[in-house]
């Protein structure tokens, strides 16, 4: 590695974004090392037709949004990886490793952008791509018809704001990273709309053993880290990822304690079942399993096992 680290990354402005945030307090920290971004396209940025992500990630086998980065890694092209920690699988490539989480997390929570849930007319058209939005604007509001965009941030905004599209359902992460939120919008309660695991985090993976991964390793943010590592290893318990309707939001008390919300939702909307928890913060694994278990016992199982049908 020398005095040169080489970060990977997507090419739209949200992952550069995410690279200045996380890169600010890095470089600031290691003086002497010259940090070098290199931009890796994935399946799902070259691959702007296919409908949904699920197909994607098949046609490209592995993640849409993931998988030529961790390659590019494993190849020795890039020394460090920066993700968006949502869209990627709880299984990171053998030979990697996910360092600690980085903080602050962004705000976790989802935004409907172009009108607030009350406001849209019965009938009104949604824009997500996102089987899990899907799914709990459905619940929520069983009349919307909602349809499915792909594309980058501002772009999928355009569609609500100057496009045919009453609203769209977007991260309020990405808005805020790139100042995009929109005048007329509704921050969604994370309770009754609980984000994708790991929404307003980032991922920094390196390879096993690296001069990167040594240097680097103190760079994170332990209750950060906690809160997400819950969040993932409860979607790795259902067995999920991105075109499975999981919702779950972890975060620290004012009682010291992790706490840890999730549902997951049919894709009509018409079955949700929901489970909370908590524990210690240094036990984010065995809550994450805990309210996996509970979910499935109330019903999770089925949903599941219906959608993965297809």
């Amino acid at each position: 590695m020398g005095d040169v680290v080489r970060i990977g990354s997507r090419a739209s402005r949200l992952a550069r974004a995410q690279v200045a945030e996380w890169l600010a307090p890095v470089a600031e920290r290691f003086p002497g090392v010259a940090f070098r971004r290199e931009t890796i396209l994935e399946g799902g940025d070259r691959d702007r037709v296919t409908p949904t992500l699920a197909e994607v990630a098949r046609t490209a086998g592995g993640s849409a949004f993931s998988s030529n980065q961790e390659a590019a890694l494993l190849d020795g092209a890039v020394d460090v990886v920066v993700h968006s920690l949502k869209d990627l699988p709880t299984s990171v490539a053998p030979g990697t490793l996910l360092l600690t989480t980085p903080g602050p997390r962004e705000d976790v929570r989802d935004v409907l952008c172009g009108s607030t849930l009350a406001g849209l007319r019965p009938g009104a058209r949604v824009g997500t791509g996102a089987p899990r939005r899907v799914a709990q604007l459905l619940a929520l509001r069983p009349d919307l018809r909602v349809e499915p965009i792909r594309g980058n941030v501002p772009g999928r905004l355009a569609k609500a704001t100057r496009g045919p599209l009453d609203a769209v359902v977007l991260a309020a992460a990405g808005l805020s990273r790139l100042g995009l939120t929109p005048e007329v919008h509704e921050v969604l309660d994370p309770l009754a709309f609980p984000p994708s695991p790991g929404q307003g985090a980032l991922g920094i993976q390196v390879r096993t053993g690296s001069p990167a991964a040594e240097l680097l390793a103190r760079t994170g943010d332990p209750e950060v880290d906690a809160c997400v590592r819950a969040e993932r290893a409860l979607l790795a318990e259902l067995h999920g990822g991105c075109s499975v309707p999981v919702g779950a939001w972890g975060r620290i008390g004012d009682d010291g304690l992790l706490h840890l919300s999730a549902a997951v939702t049919s894709l009509t909307g018409e079955r949700q079942v929901t489970a909370v928890g908590a524990g210690p913060v240094d036990g984010p694994e065995k809550l994450g399993a805990a309210v996996a278990a509970e979910l499935l016992d109330q019903g999770a199982t089925a949903i599941l096992a219906e959608i993965r049908r297809g």
